[in-house]
């Protein structure tokens, strides 16, 4: 649904969507009177009806019956959209339970949701600590200690599970996103896990990825530790090695792939705010963005920063999404110059210019995946292969959420389509989660906890952006 502003920029709550076509036929002969409808079809079928049919008492009687049913039929029809109509008064408002931008509904039953009653989002974030809470593994593992946290998804088994440095550091992420309700989830234990969890030479791997530190992982477990207040100087040391490492002569694979890049980005604008790798990083994101013909020649971004070979780089919609927020972030910490800022602003609004007709299940939200191959650390003749799998909805409401986005579509007059595609979105978010956790389909772990920090941090960002004092 689309919203339109004020002169001041605030969101205009929507008129209330019309009656269906069909709703609106049953409802205008409601309007005429069952009495007319009922005459109408007597006088019809009076007329239709041959003289032969067993004379007139019999055609006059089968009018007069036929009349009566039309007419009684009109008015409970009638009566059951008026009701119908009251009733969605309290009903949730917006797509598939995401609330929208809607006047105040109206008064209800004691015990029933009114005027001050909670939307779907807060007993949502409740079932979510909920699961974590029962979820929650403690493994005694003699290399590493005690070992607080999860698994890469939550539908692991055999129970327990050890933890792994991803799961961990994602949960830590949900819990600090929940904000600790209670002290059955402790940040505490969660980050001396994730310290625990460190490899002997520094950094932190996926469990696939064995003994060797990983730029992308690193970087998603420092901006969980810094996020959650960790030694300043500690993760500075770990930003430092990790952008040692991150070069294209020792990272060849990574530093091509956009995914890895904004990833680290990303991690190392919260753990190392001031570390000089960051500006080669965004440098590297901006040259490497791609021009669409389709959309209007406007710049994006594909899986890869450099193209392969003879081939050229496809735009998609979930990496020109990190880009964007990768960008948005630095810009804030690091400033921009003219190139980073135009090809940023380009990217949102190639996101704003999606051809699909409905934002809610358009192919910029369809998820997918890609796969980061390296050489094996210790087998040159294997390869080491990590599956990455892209929540594209999220990404995208996060992209669209930016303080950038915001700026660009209120300058070019975008912004009920930027409002628009934002509630298409949170509608496509919402529907993949049950009871709070988000479900990733066809797949053996089909409860990645990187999944339900993705869903649950757009709809909760969402919620503050529609939030209006007063309103």
């Amino acid at each position: 649904m689309r919203t339109s502003t004020d002169p001041a920029g605030h969101p205009v709550p929507p008129e209330p969507p019309s009656d269906p076509p069909s709703g609106r036929v049953v409802t205008w002969l409601g309007r005429f009177g069952p009495v007319a409808v009922g005459y109408a079809v007597f006088q019809a079928l009076v007329g239709l009806l041959p003289d032969a049919l067993f004379g007139d008492t019999a055609r006059y009687s089968l009018a007069v019956v036929s009349g009566l049913g039309t007419g009684i039929s009109a008015w409970l029809a009638a009566a059951l959209l008026r009701a119908r109509g009251s009733a969605d008064d309290g009903a949730a408002d917006g797509l598939d339970g995401v609330p929208s931008q809607r006047r105040p509904r109206s008064g209800t039953a004691s015990g029933t949701v009114g005027t001050d009653g909670p939307g779907p989002l807060p007993g949502l974030s409740a079932a979510t600590y909920a699961t974590l809470v029962e979820r929650l593994t403690v493994f005694d593992d003699p290399p590493g200690g005690r070992l607080t946290g999860w698994s890469h998804a939550l539908d692991e088994q055999p129970e327990p599970v050890r933890p792994t440095a991803t799961g961990t550091a994602y949960g830590l992420h949900i819990v600090l996103e929940l904000g600790m309700p209670d002290g059955r989830l402790r940040a505490s234990d969660l980050v001396e896990t994730l310290w625990r969890l460190r490899l002997p030479e520094g950094g932190w791997s996926a469990r696939s990825q064995g003994a060797v530190g990983r730029p992308e992982v690193t970087a998603l477990v420092l901006g969980a530790l810094a996020r959650a207040g960790a030694d300043p100087r500690l993760l500075a040391t770990e930003a430092e090695r990790c952008t040692e490492r991150f070069t294209r002569e020792l990272e060849p694979a990574g530093a091509e792939l956009t995914h890895v890049v904004t990833t680290v980005l990303r991690g190392l604008l919260r753990a190392a705010p001031g570390s000089p790798a960051l500006p080669v990083l965004r440098d590297a994101l901006v040259d490497g963005a791609v021009t669409d013909p389709v959309r209007g020649h406007r710049r994006c971004w594909g899986p890869r920063l450099t193209p392969p070979r003879g081939r050229t780089v496809a735009p998609s919609a979930v990496h020109t999404a990190q880009a964007v927020v990768a960008l948005d972030r630095a810009a804030r910490v690091l400033g921009e110059d003219a190139n980073a800022r135009a090809t940023r602003e380009e990217g949102v609004r190639w996101l704003l210019s999606c051809p699909g007709a409905a934002h809610d299940g358009c192919d910029d939200l369809e998820s997918g995946h890609e796969t980061v191959r390296r050489p094996h650390p210790v087998d040159a003749s294997r390869s080491e292969v990590l599956a990455v799998r892209h929540f594209s909805a999220a990404w995208v409401m996060r992209a669209l959420l930016t303080p950038g986005a915001h700026a660009v579509a209120v300058d070019e007059g975008t912004e009920a389509v930027r409002q628009e595609m934002l509630a298409g979105a949170a509608a496509c978010v919402w529907r993949q989660q049950d009871n709070g956790i988000w479900t990733w389909d066809g797949a053996d772990f089909a409860y990645p906890l990187w999944m339900t920090y993705q869903g649950l941090s757009a709809l909760r960002a969402h919620a503050v952006w529609m939030y209006q004092p007063g309103g």
